[in-house]
């Protein structure tokens, strides 16, 4: 089916990935691979980060991709075809450029209700990754 598949995920919301994790081992049908992305979110605002020790996005980093390890070690016993990987920034954008860094062809991920308030507020990560992204994208929900 698919070669390469993204699959977004945040560790701590398990709707993030119930769905589509099954998803993406079917589009992959044993063959693809399959690159498990978790995102440390950008703080954006240096007055922010001031607050925060030293090294402390580095950490979390180095802490996600262990808990993303573990993750993939458990939920995907019988594949070698999976590959973690960190990213930092703004959500959508940084989906996008991994996607395109490792040259994926199908990028699969969830969304929350969209009767959900967050999107009228500020928009579905899922929304914008459709709209702005130039290969396909399965949205499980």
């Amino acid at each position: 089916m698919f070669d390469k598949i993204l699959l977004p995920i945040d560790l701590n919301h398990h709707e993030s990935w119930d769905k589509a994790l099954p998803m993406a081992l079917r589009c992959a049908a044993g063959k693809g691979e399959i690159h498990v992305l978790g995102i440390v979110h950008d703080l954006g605002v240096a007055m922010v980060a001031s607050y925060l020790p030293e090294g402390f996005e580095k950490h979390a980093m180095e802490k996600l991709k262990a808990d993303l390890s573990e993750f993939a070690e458990r939920e995907f016993p019988d594949s070698a075809n999976v590959t973690v990987h960190v990213g930092h920034g703004h959500v959508p954008e940084t989906i996008l450029r991994i996607a395109g860094d490792l040259g994926v062809d199908l990028i699969v991920m969830a969304s929350h209700p969209p009767n959900d308030l967050q999107t009228l507020l500020v928009g579905s990560n899922a929304d914008k990754v459709v709209r702005h992204s130039p290969i396909p994208v399965l949205v499980a929900r």
